[in-house]
C-alpha cells in the first residue's frame, strides 16, 4: 500500500493531491449547482420578459455559442503556457462579472437582448478556458490508473446538481422572479474561485522557449492535428460533436414548446429536466464497475449505442401530465446512457493526450463543438419556425440514430 507521505511525480504526496482534489472537486460542485440552478433562464427571460420567439431564442443560444467559440480558438496555447488554477480563478472572476450584470440590467429597467447574447459570450469563452485549464489540472493531480474514478465523481456531481436544480430554480423563479437564479449562478462562479485559491502546492504549465514563440499560429491547429492522428480519438470527437450538437438543437425549441405552447410553469420545466438527472447519477457511479467487469471498449460502445434512442421520443410529447411524464422517461434514458459513457470517454481522451496537448486538445473539442452546436441551433430554430417544434425535434431524432457508426471499433481501440 502506498504511503500518505510518499512522494509523487509532480512534486506532492498523495495526501496532498487528495486534499488539492478535494478542493478543486468542490469548486467543481458549487459552480456546476450553480448552472444547474440556472438551467433555462436565458431562454426563460427572453421569452418571459423580453417576449422572444422560438428564432430568437435559437439565434440568442446559437449566437453566444459560436462567437465565444470564434474568440477562445487562440486560448488553448495561451492556457497550456500558464499556471492552470490562475486561468481557472481568473476565468470564474470573469463570468462572475458577466453573469451579475444581468440582473443589475433587469432591476435597473434596462435589459435587453443584446445584453443577453453578449453576456452568453463573455460566460461561454470563460467557460471554454476554464475547461481546458482544469482537465489539463486533473491530468497532472491524479494519476492514470485513477482518472476514471475521478472523471466518475465529477459525472455523477454533474448529474445530482442536473437533478437538483432546475426544480429549485423553477420555484425561486416562482417565488422571487425570472433572474434570481442568474444571481445564484454568478454567486457559484465567485465561491468557486475561492476554492480553487485554496488550493496548495504544485501546479502545471508547459515552458515557453523561441520556437514556441515562432510557432504560435500553428499551435492554434495543434489540437486538431493531435486529435486527427489518434484513430480512437478521431472518432470520438467526431462522434461527441455530432452528439452535443443534435441534442442541444433541440434546447431551445423544447422550451419554446414546453413553456410558449404548452404552457408548463417554470417548476414544471425544471421538473421535466431535473428528475432524469438522477439517471446520470446512477449511471455514473456504474461506469467504473461496469468498465472492471466488462472492458472499456464494450462498455462504452454498448451504452454509446444506447444513448441515441431516446430523443426520438420527444415528439410523442403533449400538453399537460402526460406530457411531463414524457419529456421524463425520454430524458431519463438518454441522460442515463450519457452517464456511463461520459465518463469513459473523458478517461480515454485524457489518458491519449499528453500533458503538453491537453489544452490545445480540449480547447480544439470544446471550440469545435460549440461550433457545431450553434450551427444546428440556427438551422433547427429555422426548421422549427416552418415545420412545427414536433416536426424538427423529430428530424435530430432520427439523425442521432446513425451516430454510433461513428464509435471506434474493435480494431481502433487500444486498451491503456
Amino acid at each position: 500500500m502506498r504511503s500518505h507521505s510518499a512522494p509523487q511525480p509532480n512534486g506532492q504526496t498523495e495526501g496532498q493531491r487528495s486534499r488539492a482534489f478535494g478542493w478543486l472537486w468542490s469548486a467543481y460542485a458549487v459552480s456546476t449547482y450553480g448552472t444547474w440552478v440556472a438551467f433555462g433562464a436565458f431562454p426563460f427571460v427572453a421569452v418571459a420578459v423580453l417576449d422572444s420567439t422560438a428564432f430568437a431564442v435559437a439565434v440568442m443560444e446559437a449566437a453566444g455559442l459560436a462567437v465565444a467559440a470564434v474568440v477562445a480558438f487562440p486560448l488553448g496555447p495561451w492556457v497550456e503556457r500558464r499556471a492552470k488554477r490562475t486561468v481557472m480563478i481568473w476565468m470564474d472572476l470573469a463570468r462572475f462579472l458577466a453573469m451579475a450584470s444581468v440582473p443589475a440590467a433587469y432591476l435597473l429597467g434596462v435589459l435587453t437582448y443584446l445584453q443577453l447574447v453578449v453576456v452568453s459570450v463573455v460566460s461561454g469563452t470563460a467557460s471554454i478556458a476554464f475547461t481546458a485549464a482544469s482537465g489539463a489540472y486533473l491530468k497532472y493531480l491524479v494519476s492514470g490508473d485513477r482518472l476514471l474514478l475521478a472523471n466518475g465523481r465529477f459525472e455523477g456531481t454533474s448529474w445530482v446538481a442536473t437533478a437538483a436544480g432546475p426544480p429549485l430554480g423553477g420555484a425561486l423563479i416562482a417565488l422571487l422572479g425570472p433572474v434570481v437564479t442568474i444571481v445564484a449562478n454568478a454567486l457559484s462562479y465567485l465561491v468557486s474561485a475561492v476554492g480553487i485559491l485554496c488550493i496548495r502546492g504544485g501546479d502545471v504549465a508547459s515552458p515557453r522557449d523561441a520556437a514556441d514563440q515562432g510557432a504560435r499560429k500553428l499551435d492554434l491547429l495543434g489540437g486538431w492535428r493531435y486529435i486527427h492522428r489518434d484513430r480512437v480519438l478521431r472518432r470520438l470527437f467526431f462522434n461527441s460533436i455530432l452528439v452535443g450538437a443534435l441534442i442541444m438543437a433541440t434546447n431551445p425549441i423544447l422550451a419554446v414548446l414546453l413553456l410558449g405552447e404548452y404552457h408548463f410553469s417554470a417548476l414544471q420545466y425544471g421538473l421535466a429536466f431535473g428528475i432524469p438527472a438522477l439517471g446520470g447519477f446512477f449511471g455514473a457511479r456504474l461506469s467504473n464497475p461496469l468498465v472492471t467487469r466488462y472492458g472499456r471498449h464494450r462498455v462504452m460502445t454498448i451504452s454509446g449505442w444506447l444513448r441515441s434512442l431516446p430523443l426520438i421520443g420527444l415528439v410523442f410529447v403533449q400538453p399537460g401530465i402526460a406530457g411531463l411524464v414524457t419529456v421524463i422517461v425520454v430524458e431519463g434514458l438518454l441522460i442515463t446512457c450519457m452517464g456511463i459513457f461520459n465518463p469513459i470517454y473523458a478517461t480515454e481522451r485524457l489518458q491519449r493526450t499528453p500533458p503538453d496537448h491537453v489544452a490545445r486538445v480540449l480547447s480544439t473539442w470544446t471550440v469545435s463543438s460549440r461550433i457545431l452546436q450553434a450551427g444546428f441551433m440556427v438551422i433547427w430554430g429555422i426548421l422549427a419556425t416552418f415545420t412545427g417544434t414536433i416536426a424538427a425535434i423529430g428530424v435530430a431524432g432520427v439523425l442521432l440514430l446513425a451516430t454510433p457508426l461513428l464509435l471506434p471499433n474493435r480494431t481502433h481501440f487500444v486498451a491503456r
